[in-house]
């Protein structure tokens, strides 16, 4: 894929910016990973004002069960609105293998909750590489069935339910939208994708031999960076034997959509981008894509801002907008209005 001219960091983002230093896998000891991911946000809890939440187990064919943790608005002071809600089913990211929440904990699913008055679904998804493909994608989209099938009891509008995923939640946002499709629902009223990974075949991409060189511009180091991740992300998620010296094995459009041959019929979309990031173009490419079948999309770009900045740099103005953008439409597609 060509890479994109003009790699400069915003330049609000500029103090942000710090050394990369020599690149870790995180497979290498995925449990380790989690581990450091689940004390780091032990230790800044999320706030969980306004908001209540259940959690609950949905069987799987085997017997086992899938957790969904469902957040739903506090009655606020005053005459509460009347009538169902509508719902996001909000799939989290951390390359199909961490990113899950602490249980009551899902800041994006309380924010929702708060900011756009829906209920909001966290699935606990299984995770790769103990769990690759289609274990996740499939969780998901019964999580979606679920929903659907206890609208009534969860206060929820069954024609106003959409999907939400950031990053590796952004794919399998788009491919349980592909799944609903294709096996006659549950209906999802809009899809919303920020900076999504749905083409596994960014993990081809090669890396410069001399990407470990000193010095270097930090936007090219950033896109490098989410680039080794990413294709670290797809070796792990798809199935074993995907990805051998002998052959390269093409995953179906339920595991990478941007593969699918057909985007006709699906729900209308909102895409996310960032400039700096390795997952612009394939994310650019499925949305040109999506308007060409006659999907509704709309695409955001943040120029020079790198994948994920919001968590590093939240207080800036333009973590703030971006934010902004894609709530605005998400509330507009649920509710009608920004």
């Amino acid at each position: 894929m060509p890479v994109p001219p003009g790699l400069a960091v915003h330049p609000e983002l500029l103090p942000y910016v710090g050394p990369l230093g020599p690149f870790s896998d995180p497979y290498e000891d995925i449990v380790a990973t989690r581990a450091r991911f689940d004390a780091m946000l032990a230790a800044h809890p999320a706030d969980r004002s306004g908001v209540r939440s259940e959690r609950h187990d949905v069987p799987r064919p085997d017997g086992s069960a899938l957790v969904v943790e469902v957040y739903r608005p506090k009655p606020a002071t005053g005459p509460a609105p009347t009538g169902p809600l509508p719902a996001v089913l909000n799939l989290h990211g951390g390359g199909f293998a961490v990113g899950r929440s602490l249980p009551g904990q899902d800041r994006t699913a309380l924010a929702l909750c708060r900011e756009l008055r829906t209920v909001a679904i966290a699935v606990e998804y299984r995770l790769a590489p103990e769990h690759r493909y289609p274990a996740g994608v499939e969780d998901c989209y019964r999580a979606l069935g679920w929903t659907a099938a206890h609208a009534a009891d969860l206060g929820i509008d069954p024609q106003r339910i959409a999907v939400h995923g950031t990053s590796a939640g952004g794919g399998l946002a788009a491919a349980v939208a592909l799944i609903a499709r294709d096996r006659g629902g549950p209906a999802i009223a809009y899809q919303s994708m920020c900076v999504p990974d749905v083409d596994d075949r960014i993990a081809d991409e090669p890396i410069p031999a001399d990407a470990d060189g000193p010095g270097g511009d930090a936007g090219p180091q950033l896109r490098l960076h989410i680039l080794r991740m990413v294709r670290l992300a797809w070796r792990h998620y798809l199935p074993e034997g995907a990805f051998t010296a002998e052959r390269r094995t093409a995953p179906d459009a339920y595991a990478s959509p941007g593969r699918a041959t057909d985007l006709s019929g699906l729900p209308p979309a909102y895409i996310l981008v960032c400039g700096l990031d390795a997952l612009r173009e394939p994310a650019l490419a499925y949305a040109r894509r999506l308007m060409d079948a006659g999907v509704g999309v709309t695409v955001h770009q943040v120029p020079g801002a790198w994948h994920g900045f919001e968590s590093s740099a939240p207080g800036t103005r333009l973590a703030r907008e971006t934010t902004a953008h894609w709530k605005g439409h998400l509330r507009a597609a649920l509710h009608g209005t920004f």
